[in-house]
């Protein structure tokens, strides 16, 4: 399995910030409107709108319109990906870079 070190950077780069994990949490219950999870929070919806769009563009969160209103759920087939992604690099296995020495200095 070829591990895709950038799809996944730009993932957990998206990831690393305290909001955007608490949405994270939000949207594992299920489906939400914009509306519902800026009750979660202490910011504008501008700034909540910047931080879907993050989510969004790094494929962890999909969005749905619906008349005026956004309606935001986890994309569990991209999230499942950064699971197995994230195992495979911390766990010991026939795929582990270290196996084919050309591509690091493990001795």
């Amino acid at each position: 399995m070829k591990l895709n070190y950038d799809d996944n950077a730009k993932v957990i780069k998206a990831l690393a910030d305290s909001n955007r994990l608490k949405i994270i949490d939000i949207l594992s219950c299920g489906e939400k409107c914009a509306c519902d999870i800026l009750e979660h929070f202490d910011f504008t919806q501008p700034t909540l709108s910047h931080h879907m769009k993050v989510l969004i563009e790094c494929g962890i969160v999909n969005c749905r319109k619906e008349g005026i209103w956004s309606y935001y759920s986890l994309n569990n087939s991209n999230c499942n990906k950064l699971i197995i992604f994230l195992m495979n690099i911390v766990n010991d296995t026939d795929d582990c870079i270290c196996k084919d020495k050309t591509k690091c200095e493990c001795k």
